[in-house]
């Protein structure tokens, strides 16, 4: 079977031959050689593409994503559960965000700080912005 080199992966994948090579860099992927000055790599890339797009898409890192694939691409079911875990709670605060934001769009209040639902949507807000943010450190 024909190795496919990294002009053909980057057009099967979609994926641009910079983050091809940047991948490879991470060791989310190997390449098996060259045909001229062109990375060749396995037929089976394109699978294990799919897969680490698919864990992006999850909210992995890439360091996680190494890790958890490695050579043998064995997913480790703790960590899926973990993840899986971690959506449940960001879907729970979209959806309460999303219920907010349509109250105040129909929200008859002349202002909308006159309305306690924007307010509390507000504190809400500025309580997480204050949980990401860190302290610079002097």
């Amino acid at each position: 079977m024909k190795m496919p080199d990294i002009a053909e992966v980057a057009k099967a994948s979609g994926l641009p031959a910079s983050t091809l090579r940047f991948y490879e860099e991470k060791g989310l992927i190997e390449s098996l050689g060259r045909r001229g000055l062109r990375r060749t790599f396995d037929p089976a890339v394109i699978e294990r593409l799919s897969l680490i797009g698919l864990a992006r898409m999850a909210g992995f890192s890439l360091d996680e994503i190494a890790a958890m694939f490695g050579s043998a691409l064995t997913v480790d079911r703790d960590l899926l559960a973990a993840k899986a875990d971690e959506l449940d709670r960001k879907i729970r605060e979209l959806a309460a965000l999303k219920r907010g934001l349509e109250h105040a769009a129909a929200c008859p209040a002349p202002n909308h700080m006159e309305c306690p639902s924007f307010r509390r949507l507000v504190k809400i807000g500025a309580k997480r912005a204050r949980k990401r943010s860190k302290p610079l450190s002097r």
